[in-house]
């Protein structure tokens, strides 16, 4: 949610905002949001008259008393009967304006960074840099779904009997390498010094509106029938909201946290052959990186998180490359995002594994995120970014690790976390 002192200053910066995004439809937004503002500032200022007016006249009532100037009192009263129910009148519309205010403000999308270039969508997001010399070996590469199943590592029959489409068990080695990939992540970000978590998998609705827009919320999240609580897409949902109506103080920024958790997705309009197996699924497991900071730290931050999952990656020994995400492709809440893309020696090109984003002070301003400096209370900023997301990560590993014998090589960096083996054989 961006500042309203920053819409009624320019409003055309908003609008231009809103064109370069390809939201036009949103431009009356603006006028909107103006127009319950004047409103909402009208009638504070004429609550105030009212409120001033009333110790004023308690004043004259005692005075005229002391007098025995009874009707002059009475009349006085009279006016004052008036201007409390005026008030109570006005008290009521404040907030019915502040409230339809919040909602059209909620609406209307963060700022994008000048870095961000503009296009409609992810098919116009320009391509930053490139780690490690994508290989495509000499023999074929199977589908991600038979390498894993000629592992013996993954049953996906099973679990659409249980559990319906988008679902999976896995099985054997694969399932022990799933969760070697998890841990050897939060190891990788506790050494770069961030404090490990694990938050609540449920999340109330004012959290998730707090973390995320409508048009998202309703694409992915799944609610808990009968109750106020929402399953979590991402672990960035309840960490977020961990610091909601907080004030921290500047001392304790910035906070840099990891998290644990499973997700869970609608993953609405999910349709394609790659988008078979493993690729979109309604459940699976992510370690996160999340940064609270201050504004003048976020976009150092921002290269940082980026450049800590491709570090991640090139030490399993999988290429990748990764994107600015274009103005079309970035979600509201978000300034500035960037994918990270893995190597697809299959497909030979590159696919999204994660994505790390900086949102400014937009979710600290729908949450109330603060941290008071030297100079007053500020909002923070929020920064969020994938460390690997299994068991997407693994349709990279086993294509990139795999023989023409059809075993999996375990580079070194997993071979601990793997009870020392170097390879995964196929049954």
């Amino acid at each position: 949610m961006i500042d309203i002192a920053l819409l009624r200053a320019q409003p055309d910066l908003v609008r231009g905002n809103l064109t370069k995004k390809f939201q036009e439809h949103k431009l009356p937004l603006v006028d909107e949001a103006l127009s319950l503002d004047d409103r909402r500032r009208a009638l504070q200022t004429e609550g105030d008259a009212l409120r001033a007016s009333r110790n004023a006249l308690s004043k004259q009532i005692g005075q005229l008393m002391r007098e025995k100037n009874t009707e002059e009192a009475a009349r006085v009263k009279a006016q004052v009967a008036e201007d409390a129910e005026r008030l109570a009148a006005i008290e009521a519309e404040s907030a019915e304006v502040a409230e339809r205010l919040k909602a059209v403000m909620m609406r209307i999308p963060n700022i994008i960074s000048p870095e961000t270039p503009i296009g409609r969508d992810d098919s116009e997001n320009v391509e930053r840099c490139r780690f490690l010399e994508p290989k495509v070996p000499d023999f074929e590469v199977p589908y991600h779904l038979d390498i894993l199943e000629r592992l013996a590592g993954i049953d996906i029959d099973s679990a659409r009997r249980t559990s319906g489409q988008g679902f999976y068990y896995l099985t054997g080695d694969v399932a022990r390498l799933h969760s070697a990939v998890l841990t050897y992540a939060r190891d990788f970000m506790i050494d770069k010094g961030f404090t490990y978590c694990i938050p609540p998998f449920m999340i109330r609705s004012e959290v998730v509106s707090g973390v995320m827009s409508f048009e998202e919320m309703e694409g992915m999240m799944y609610k808990i029938e009968g109750e106020d609580l929402y399953l979590i897409g991402t672990s960035e949902h309840s960490m977020i909201g961990r610091f909601m109506n907080t004030t921290l103080e500047e001392s304790q920024l910035p906070l840099t946290l990891t998290s644990y958790s499973p997700c869970f997705r609608k993953e609405r309009g999910a349709h394609g052959i790659e988008e078979r197996g493993v690729y979109r699924i309604h459940q699976f497991e992510k370690q996160e990186m999340i940064v609270i900071c201050k504004p003048e730290e976020s976009e150092a931050w921002y290269e940082k998180m980026w450049n800590y999952t491709v570090e991640l990656f090139v030490s399993m020994g999988i290429p990748v490359r990764t994107l600015e995400c274009c103005s079309g492709d970035l979600a509201d809440l978000k300034y500035r995002s960037v994918d990270v893309e893995a190597w697809s020696p299959r497909q030979k090109k590159y696919f999204e594994v994660g994505s790390c984003s900086n949102l400014t002070d937009a979710q600290a301003r729908r949450l109330g995120i603060r941290y008071k400096g030297k100079d007053g209370s500020h909002f923070a900023h929020t920064l969020n970014n994938t460390v690997v997301a299994p068991p997407r990560m693994l349709i990279a590993f086993v294509e990139n690790h795999l023989r023409a014998d059809g075993s999996v090589e375990i580079p070194p960096v997993l071979q601990k976390y793997m009870g020392g083996k170097t390879e995964i054989s196929a049954k």
